[in-house]
């Protein structure tokens, strides 16, 4: 385990990897990708005015909870991310800015059933960054699931806003999706909070940590099964969630061979399997 400690973020030579989570890359990259790729394995034309206000609404999301994070009185908890943003918190509030007039722009590019759905989804995020942000009731709320659950989602929408019939198909590999998120962020806060710090998480998330292995074994046993015996949903989405899975898991395994992180950047990248299906489109 590296020595570093999470304010040691000034160092040009950061590897790319590192640079990528620090800048809030990883988020919207990973929801771009499961975006494009969900149309795509379903043969739905997808426009790239979609796939950019994606990323851009991810990663303003991101960026803006970083930095209110850093900026919250008497926050004990903070990471290197937030450390980084706070020390560039002008270029971040730049981006944030540009990134808005962007969203704003393709936003009557974006078909109106997905804005709708979006605007759902979007009034449960904005309450739970309340909650989060103006209350101190975070702890009552399981964040690592929530976070998965509307994850997931928003990169389904795009598809079955536009062919609402796929909305019970897809419903199997959305709800493993969402899984997987889950345990990504699930895995992360095990591998930052290896001992009792003080801290109480959730009841739920508290049990999910107990079991983390055996769930995650699930998952991918669970994605697996369906990628054999689903005729309906492509078996592509099942075997990205399984190999997601089955990374996260072998992390998780040898996670006493990493700092914390790169355990959390490596977490994301566990994400980006679709990429190896892309030869099989």
């Amino acid at each position: 385990m590296s020595g570093r400690t999470n304010k040691d973020v000034s160092d040009s030579t950061k590897p790319p990897l590192i640079l990528w989570h620090l800048l809030s890359l990883d988020a919207p990259v990973v929801a771009t990708l499961w975006t494009w790729f969900i149309a795509r394995a379903n043969r739905v034309p997808l426009q790239m005015s979609s796939l950019v206000a994606m990323g851009a609404a991810v990663w303003t999301l991101y960026a803006a909870d970083r930095l209110l994070d850093a900026q919250s009185p008497g926050h004990d908890a903070l990471e290197a991310r937030h450390y980084f943003h706070q020390e560039h918190r002008s270029g971040f509030m730049a981006g944030i800015a540009i990134a808005s007039v962007v969203l704003a722009v393709l936003l009557p590019r974006i078909p109106e059933t997905a804005i709708r759905l979006y605007l759902i989804l979007g009034g449960l995020v904005f309450g739970y960054f309340v909650i989060i942000h103006a209350t101190r009731s975070a702890h009552r709320l399981p964040k690592e699931i929530a976070v998965g659950v509307c994850f997931a989602a928003a990169t389904f929408i795009p598809t079955v806003a536009r062919v609402p019939e796929l909305r019970l198909v897809l419903l199997p590999p959305a709800l493993l999706l969402a899984a997987v998120c889950s345990l990504n962020c699930l895995f992360i806060y095990a591998w930052e909070h290896p001992l009792p710090n003080g801290q109480t998480p959730h009841p739920i998330t508290a049990v999910a940590l107990r079991y983390l292995p055996v769930l995650a074994v699930g998952v991918a046993v669970a994605s697996g099964l369906l990628a054999v015996s689903d005729r309906h949903a492509p078996r592509l989405l099942y075997v990205s969630v399984m190999l997601s899975t089955l990374l996260l898991l072998m992390l998780h395994l040898r996670s006493h061979k990493f700092a914390a992180l790169e355990l959390r950047a490596a977490a994301d990248l566990a994400l980006l399997t679709p990429l190896l299906a892309i030869p099989f489109l």
